[in-house]
């Protein structure tokens, strides 16, 4: 992975052009050059530049048209103008306009540098802030917990894939701990000092799936008021976990195959193509296959994905790791309380029972135990009644809570988790299906 930030270089005088690239270029910068406005907009729609030095008078172009292009093209770019000493009243626009700074011919070169190295530790940290409403690498650990053959095998394939660039597929059902594998490869892999964003793709608005992903520039639709980057321009160089990809709209699915294919997009609203440097992470519930055959799911893009498959089984199959689990979770949940312990005939409950909102689920009821937990101590008492496998009301009848917990479940199964499929079937909203999801652990 390339470490080195890129700083472009327009001027028609070469000898200046020729200086900047010798001087200026270090182990952690590169410096590109180009003598006409022209090439230097070819050379910004290929390759991503943190920095330019941007002379205001160019053979063809005007500088101050070159600096209003290049903020609306790349908005997180940092640009430095170099004037004359006739140029002053025009440098002073040119900050005007959004310029980071601006020196005039002769200048110090050593200053410049300086200069240089400012703007991009401003570019850096305007990336940092915006990758922020995105990113939880910093709130989730990249940590497995348990001991069963199942696991000791995903964290062996963790460390072989982690190193590479390689995309990964993480398939399991809900609440198994994908997001968790995913942190696990980012914190693992080259890229671990860098943004790991993670996107939810069935959050995504179908109208807005394109522009969210892929940035748009101003006007290109109702609303956009001004240019913005998309999830690929916060991950470059980082991590883009897209969790739940069955469910990105069809449409958008082969605008992401090319990205794939050529590390190039295109911004809503724009013809010409940005470069970018990502490392992509999937995961799923669904079979992915079965929505290729439905015609829900771009062929292409599952070969393309499915490079390397890290495969999660549900809780019920490895509950060696319970025990385990159930630890994990009383030392995070109790860190700043009093200690909390678990009863022998409690901790044969949470083991025997099928837990089908898997990890998430134990956690859910971890947190709820410990709220009702007397003296420190987790008994069968304090544990949900279907834990204790007395899921029915007097009259040996089930209640309604868990007729409509186990209906849903079952639908869930019949329809592969395609929520859409479950809402119809059910006859209920998305909306609803969601927050029955939720009220049962079986999200």
């Amino acid at each position: 992975m390339n470490s080195q930030y890129n700083v472009l270089v327009v001027d028609d005088e070469q000898s200046i052009v020729k200086l900047f690239k010798k001087e200026l270029t270090t182990p952690e910068r590169a410096v590109h050059c180009a003598g006409t406005g022209r090439q230097a907009r070819d050379m910004v729609r290929k390759s991503q530049y943190e920095v330019v030095v941007l002379d205001l008078r160019l053979p063809d172009s005007s500088g101050l048209e070159l600096l209003a292009e290049f903020r609306q093209r790349i908005p997180d770019v940092e640009v430095i103008i170099i004037s004359g000493h006739g140029d002053i009243d025009s440098a002073v626009e040119a900050m005007k306009l959004g310029a980071y700074d601006y020196v005039t011919k002769p200048f110090n070169l050593d200053e410049v540098e300086i200069i240089i190295e400012r703007a991009y530790q401003r570019v850096c940290l305007q990336r940092e802030n915006r990758s922020l409403k995105h990113s939880q690498s910093r709130q989730r650990p990249a940590m497995l917990v348990g001991r069963s053959e199942a696991i000791k095998q995903i964290q062996f394939l963790i460390q072989k894939v982690a190193p590479t660039d390689v995309p990964v597929l993480i398939t399991g059902e809900s609440g198994t701990g994908k997001d968790v594998v995913a942190a696990a490869i980012h914190a693992h892999s080259e890229r671990a000092d860098k943004p790991l964003i993670i996107k939810n793709c069935a959050t995504l608005q179908k109208e807005l799936a394109r522009s969210e992903l892929f940035g748009h520039a101003k006007g290109a639709f109702t609303g956009a008021t001004e240019a913005q980057d998309g999830l690929m321009s916060f991950a470059n160089r980082g991590t883009l976990f897209l969790d739940e990809i069955g469910e990105l709209p069809l449409g958008v699915q082969g605008s992401l195959l090319r990205v794939l294919e050529s590390k190039a997009y295109r911004r809503v609203g724009e013809k010409d193509e940005c470069q970018t440097d990502v490392r992509f992470l999937f995961a799923t519930n669904r079979n992915l296959q079965s929505e290729v055959e439905s015609g829900n799911f771009h062929e292409a893009l599952l070969h393309r994905i499915n490079v390397f498959n890290i495969h999660i089984p549900p809780l019920c199959e490895r509950k060696e790791d319970i025990p385990l689990l159930v630890e994990y979770f009383l030392g995070r949940i109790m860190a700043m309380r009093t200690p909390c312990t678990v009863s022998e005939g409690a901790m044969n409950c949470l083991i025997n029972y099928q837990w089908p909102g898997n990890i998430r689920e134990l956690r859910n009821v971890i947190e709820r135990s410990i709220i009702l937990a007397e003296d420190g101590r987790i008994t069968e008492q304090v544990l949900p009644m279907e834990l204790l496998g007395k899921e029915k009301a007097p009259g040996n009848f089930l209640s309604m809570e868990a007729v409509e917990r186990q209906h849903i479940h079952k639908v869930m199964q019949l329809c592969n988790r395609n929520r859409s499929q479950v809402a119809e079937t059910l006859g209920i909203s998305r909306k609803t299906l969601y927050r029955k999801l939720r009220q049962y652990d079986l999200e």
